[in-house]
């Protein structure tokens, strides 16, 4: 629940009864606060050491992931998973220790506060004003397979805390007058009742999803209501949330989706209905299905409501003829042991008309003209059939019936059957023009007629509805198996994106668009949208975002923006808005509305997923760069502090030096002070070239010159070494930095002397290509060279050759890349023939029109 109620005691007393059982148990990291009847439940357990991390001056100790996997053990105890770890440890956060552990299949007993869950963060910032910073998303809890409340009432918790059990001293006393106050304990319980509550729930449906559900189970209250596109819904919906909040149970809205589209007007008074169930606090349920009554009843039954409620039927009198009886008639013979709450409508309401009919027997008018037109067609011709013929005749009619259900709606074909009936009676069967019949095999040939008819015809009109019933879901399945296909495929957010937006203007033949969150709550469009926002636009956008709940066309909220708009929610938060805009005379249907937010429902988590790959980079980047900044401070020092000795210790030593070792603390020292100034220069320079301040100057520069200049900067380095110089004497002036070039060449020759064998020859050459467009450089040594896996990244900042000397920061042969690149230049690293490494620098060259001046 919060700290304090006894999480960790709980723990170790689970972890004992796992012991005992034969459970191989370590215990990874603990928290015992001193507390010493939860350290005597220690006693036993393996406890693994914990790792050492120095941080600015102490040592702080984490878990030690290493370790853990290493021992493998079946169980392991990892205390408070909200927890933040010590910078340089391989994960920010513990709950990401404990997913690695997950995935090397070794089971976690965990321990965590209602205030840390992500999706419960925000209320308990309203409830107790803290703002809570260490948190643990939902989907991590989600992979949990038993979750155990630890609870305790606020007025036990608070002696716990006035006995000094939970804090000490003034923290006690401070938490006792604002985070452990009754009312916030009191909201933080109810919390975490709920939160496990929930859990509890969503396991019974996941449990009753894999059973035949022939019947309820009464764990609990649910209601569920039917809501159409009646006036008579609204009332029911508010009659639904006031017995809801009586009975304190969770309710369901339910609409069953016809076979044929509402009208405009029904359309629009049934999103009224819905989104009044929404605002109240129902879960919406879209169900398609010819049957009113069975589909409520299977909503019930999947969704273990155990009340259902619908409206009482203002009955007429042809209405005790329908077939099966009134829908709250149907809804109680299918529900079994689901209470049935039939709800009266209001006083001085309208009579019931055709248009209340189950939708089943609505048709238009054309259909119901179609079927009397085929009818009469029908008896014209059978007229100049022979009086004898009359059987014929019947079964003509009976094709008929069956083959209009395959056209028109259930109310057409039971009047053409009827219709028919009634006509095969009067014209054909003797005596013919009256609906007298007097021979018993002819009555029982009508009867038979007129059953076979209205059966065979309902039943095949039923059947296809079903079957457009299944075209739709099929097509809604279909169409959230390739959206999550190519969403899956995607390499990249951008590329889930296109993807996405692509199938919605396709599937809902639309334009759309997609806003993403970038920095404080601002809204950026995606490239990938296909339809253009304006300013207007925009702010209906900003609105869904901020309330996170959809507006725009064909909602309550800004109807009159030109595109519908849904929010991107993820964690309780939202990461983007949605937006689809249908040609001027098209609308939304209640299916394509459902269809739209399952597809936003992932594209959020296509962009949560980006989110969180990103944070994982930024950790590691986080993680790689301490260490690096750890790395360079100790390589810095270590440097400095070398030639600062040497430097010290000559200017101690020289004045009581004899003559002779004087100039020998001198040299040293001079040495030691270039070495000191080659260090400071290049980090200075590698600043400069980060920052992009290093502008090359291009001269004139003779390469004879620069040559000379850059060995006699690096000539103490080179005095084991013998050095070959080869520069043509007819190579002309050459246009370039002089001073970048020759610092590049004396890294290069300094390189070479530094990490080669003493004696070991080294070879400076200058020249010009054949086509004369590059002038090149190249110092060769004959040293151990370089493997190809490690050539390339010999170019990188403070990295180092696997043989390379002790001493440097790994950052001269980055400069030398560097100052040769900024000159438009390249330099390449290769084998020498003879053994050792070659490096080359290239840069462009062009004749001069007017030679410089000697």
């Amino acid at each position: 629940m919060c700290p304090g109620v006894g999480k960790t005691y709980a723990m170790l007393r689970a972890a004992q009864q796992e012991r005992a059982a034969g459970t191989d148990v370590v215990v990874g990291l603990v928290e015992t606060h001193g507390r010493s009847e939860t350290e005597a439940l220690l006693s036993g357990l393996t406890v693994l050491p914990r790792k050492v991390i120095a941080h600015r001056g102490t040592e702080l100790t984490e878990l030690d992931l290493e370790a853990v996997r290493a021992r493998r053990p079946r169980l392991v105890l990892v205390d408070e998973l909200a927890h933040t770890n010590a910078p340089g440890s391989r994960h920010t956060k513990r709950w990401q220790d404990v997913v690695e552990l997950l995935e090397a299949g070794i089971d976690v007993l965990t321990t965590l506060n209602i205030q840390h869950v992500e999706s419960r963060a925000d209320a308990v910032h309203q409830i107790t004003g803290a703002v809570q910073q260490e948190t643990v998303p939902d989907s991590v809890l989600d992979l949990a397979d038993e979750l155990e409340l630890v609870d305790l009432t606020p007025e036990t918790l608070r002696e716990r805390l006035q006995d000094g059990k939970v804090y000490l001293g003034e923290r006690a006393a401070a938490a006792r007058e604002n985070f452990f106050q009754e009312s916030h304990l009191s909201a933080l319980r109810e919390l975490a009742l709920r939160y496990t509550a929930e859990r509890v729930d969503r396991q019974l449906r996941e449990l009753r999803a894999s059973t035949t559900k022939q019947t309820v189970w009464r764990s609990g209250e649910r209601l569920l209501v039917g809501v159409g596109s009646s006036p008579f819904s609204t009332q029911l919906v508010r009659w639904t949330r006031r017995l809801a909040a009586a009975q304190g149970a969770p309710w369901l809205a339910v609409h069953v989706e016809p076979v044929t589209p509402p009208s405009p007007e029904a359309q629009k008074l049934l999103d009224r209905n819905l989104a009044l169930a929404r605002e109240l606090g129902a879960e919406i349920v879209v169900s398609p299905g010819p049957d009113i009554a069975a589909a409520l009843v299977r909503a019930a039954l999947q969704h273990n409501a155990t009340q259902i409620v619908v409206g009482k039927p203002r009955h007429a009198w042809w209405t005790r003829y329908l077939p099966g009886g009134s829908l709250v008639d149907r809804i109680i013979r299918l529900g079994g042991n689901i209470d049935v709450y039939v709800v009266p409508a209001e006083t001085g309401g309208r009579p019931l008309t055709l248009d209340d009919l189950d939708h089943e027997l609505r048709s238009g008018a054309g259909e119901y003209a179609w079927a009397a037109g085929t009818v009469a067609a029908l008896t014209l011709a059978a007229t100049l059939l022979p009086a004898n013929y009359y059987l014929a005749a019947g079964l003509v009619y009976l094709l008929a019936v069956i083959l209009l259900s395959l056209r028109v709606g259930r109310g057409p074909v039971l009047m053409a059957g009827v219709l028919s009936a009634v006509t095969w009676n009067f014209l054909f069967i003797p005596p013919r023009f009256t609906f007298r019949i007097e021979k018993i095999e002819d009555g029982l040939l009508f009867g038979t007629y007129f059953v076979v008819a209205l059966v065979a015809g309902q039943l095949t009109s039923r059947i296809r509805a079903q079957a457009l019933a299944e075209r739709r879901r099929e097509g809604r399945a279909t169409a959230l198996f390739n959206l999550t296909r190519a969403l899956a495929e995607a390499r990249s957010l951008d590329e889930a994106v296109f993807a996405a937006l692509r199938q919605a203007d396709a599937l809902f033949n639309a334009r759309t668009s997609l806003l993403l969150a970038v920095g404080d709550g601002e809204l950026a469009p995606h490239y990938a949208g296909s339809l253009a926002l304006d300013d207007k636009e925009r702010g209906v956008a900003d609105w869904v975002f901020r309330h996170r709940r959809p507006a725009g066309r064909f909602t309550d909220t800004l109807p009159a923006a030109g595109a519908f708009y849904l929010p991107l929610v993820r964690e309780n938060h939202a990461v983007g808005v949605l937006g689809v805009a249908v040609p001027r005379e098209a609308s939304l249907t209640l299916a394509q509305r459902d269809l739209l937010e399952a597809f936003a429902r992932q594209l959020a988590l296509s962009v949560e997923r980006e989110h969180l790959r990103d944070a994982s980079e930024r950790e590691k980047l986080l993680a790689e760069s301490e260490k690096l900044h750890r790395v360079l401070l100790d390589s810095v020092s270590h440097e400095l502090r070398t030639p600062l000795a040497v430097i010290g210790s000559a200017l101690e030593n020289i004045q009581d030096a004899p003559p002779e070792l004087r100039a020998e603390l001198v040299r040293e020292a001079r040495s030691a002070a270039g070495r000191l100034n080659r260090l400071v220069g290049n980090l200075l320079d590698q600043t400069r070239l980060e920052s992009g301040a290093l502008r090359p100057r291009l001269d004139w520069c003779d390469a004879r010159d620069l040559v000379n200049a850059a060995v006699d900067g690096v000539r103490d380095s080179l005095a084991v070494h013998p050095l070959e110089i080869v520069v043509p004497e007819d190579l002309p002036p050459l246009r370039m930095d002089f001073a970048l070039t020759e610092q590049a060449l004396a890294n290069l020759l300094l390189n070479a002397a530094r990490h080669t064998p003493d004696g070991t020859p080294v070879f400076l050459t200058a020249g010009l290509e054949r086509d004369g467009r590059r002038v090149f450089f190249t110092v060769a040594d004959r040293g151990p060279g370089f493997p190809l896996a490690m050539r390339e990244r010999l170019f990188k900042k403070f990295e180092r050759g696997d043989a390379a000397r002790a001493g440097g920061l790994g950052l001269g042969l980055s400069l030398v890349r560097g100052f040769v690149t900024a000159q438009g230049g390249e330099v390449m690293v290769g084998e020498n023939p003879g053994g050792g490494a070659v490096f080359t620098i290239y840069l462009p060259h062009t004749a001069p029109q007017n030679p410089p001046p000697e």
